[in-house]
């Protein structure tokens, strides 16, 4: 783990190669000529922490940025009170002696001359609607018509630029995703898990506690549950032996996220080697992973990746459950949505999402099968974090071969 002033050092210079290097192109090919994220103190945008620096924690009041693009150009301005570390990355362009926030909001957009102005309001993604009610309303009641009516929503330019990984972003991804794996692989061990004894509420207090010991956050609660003969069961039940042990665990370090879930077999007494029946399993498994994968195309809708997948699946005698999501900033991140585990059918709007270069995804997803050992259908689950980067889709960590095994 870095130290914190070394993982702000980090983000700080990501920020400055996403703002330098990702958003003016993403700016041009989406056709926005400026773009207002406008947050209140303690009520931040979602796209906030996305575009500002790691010392500047919360809003300041109100805080406006504008990212613009002017003659091919871009500017980026901080429409509110002075403040060192943003300013770093914004030119700061308001006088609170001589003019509102409003009239200095007006006076750059003018300026600018923007036709094409982007705010966050959106009727189908979160990440895009974080402009509060008392800000739109400010923004229609004190800006002049003739900009207001400019105004359209920020879908395109704001999941693009969530969506987008840089060189730097890339290259550190690894890293991020060892930690989450070491968590697991500890996790999974036999000095956690006791038979008869150990439960899966244990296990997931464990993960929460490593993770809060190393300083960084996990994006979602961490889960361990089991299936046996009897069923499946969750967070209060005890591990026996023959349990077939699954964690889902995602973890948010350098603004990356990971979501992974991996399988562990609780051997019974005299076992030495995990049942081939279940190993079989786990390669059927990791044969849709590759039939996923190998749908992932760039310019590909997430419905069509879905569908063709699905399809490709079951005429190999799979039976397939997709549920594929975008992954980085935010652990269900902005892109196109692949399936969802409770709707196994196309997805309208998210799903009709094309996928693009330099994204990361978590190919989360599961086959059924009858497994002898239990007497009954058998969820088998996985998910690994990966990166489309030219068409090829890549693991960011390697053992997806492998069940943990007590």
């Amino acid at each position: 783990m870095l130290s914190l002033a070394k993982q702000n050092e980090l983000k700080d210079e990501i920020l400055k190669e996403r703002l330098d290097d990702i958003l003016p192109p993403l700016m041009l090919e989406c056709g926005i000529d400026a773009w207002i994220i406008a947050s209140r103190e303690y009520n931040e945008d979602p796209l906030f922490h996305a575009l500002t620096p790691s010392r500047f924690v919360t809003a300041r009041r109100t805080t406006i940025l504008v990212l613009a693009m002017k003659d091919g150009k871009a500017e980026r301005y901080c429409v509110n009170m002075h403040d060192d570390e943003l300013e770093r990355y914004y030119v700061q362009d308001y006088d609170a002696q001589k003019e509102t926030q409003m009239e200095a909001l007006t006076r750059v957009l003018q300026r600018l001359d923007a036709q094409k102005i982007a705010i966050d309001v959106s009727d189908h993604f979160a990440y895009t609607d974080g402009l509060s009610v008392g800000l739109y309303r400010q923004l229609m009641n004190e800006l002049p018509k003739e900009l207001t009516d400019r105004f359209v929503s920020s879908d395109d330019i704001g999941i693009r630029f969530l969506e987008t990984r840089s060189p730097k972003e890339l290259e550190i991804y690894p890293e991020v995703m060892k930690i989450a794996v070491e968590i697991i692989e500890d996790t999974f061990s036999k000095e956690r898990i006791v038979p008869g004894k150990t439960t899966c509420r244990d296990l997931m207090d464990y993960m929460e506690q490593r993770v809060n010991d190393l300083g960084i956050v996990t994006w979602f609660e961490s889960t361990i549950d089991l299936q046996r003969a009897d069923g499946m069961h969750g967070e209060g039940c005890v591990i026996e032996r023959g349990d077939l042990l699954h964690c889902d665990f995602g973890i948010r370090y350098l603004n990356l996220c990971t979501d992974t879930q991996r399988l562990c077999y609780v051997s019974k007494e005299g076992e030495t080697q995990i049942p081939a029946e279940l190993v079989r399993a786990v390669e059927r498994n990791h044969r849709f992973q590759d039939i996923v994968r190998s749908n992932m195309k760039i310019g590909a809708s997430g419905n069509e990746v879905f569908v063709n997948s699905i399809e490709m699946a079951k005429k190999e005698g799979l039976r397939p459950v997709l549920y594929t999501h975008p992954l980085g900033f935010h652990g269900h991140a902005a892109g196109p949505t692949i399936g969802l585990f409770s709707n196994q059918h196309p997805i309208p709007v998210k799903g009709d999402l094309k996928l693009h270069d330099h994204t990361a995804y978590a190919l989360e997803l599961s086959i059924i099968e009858y497994l002898d050992c239990y007497q009954r259908d058998t969820y088998i689950f996985t998910e690994e974090s990966v990166v489309l980067e030219g068409n090829e889709v890549s693991f960011l960590a390697s053992g997806r071969n492998s069940i943990y095994m007590i």
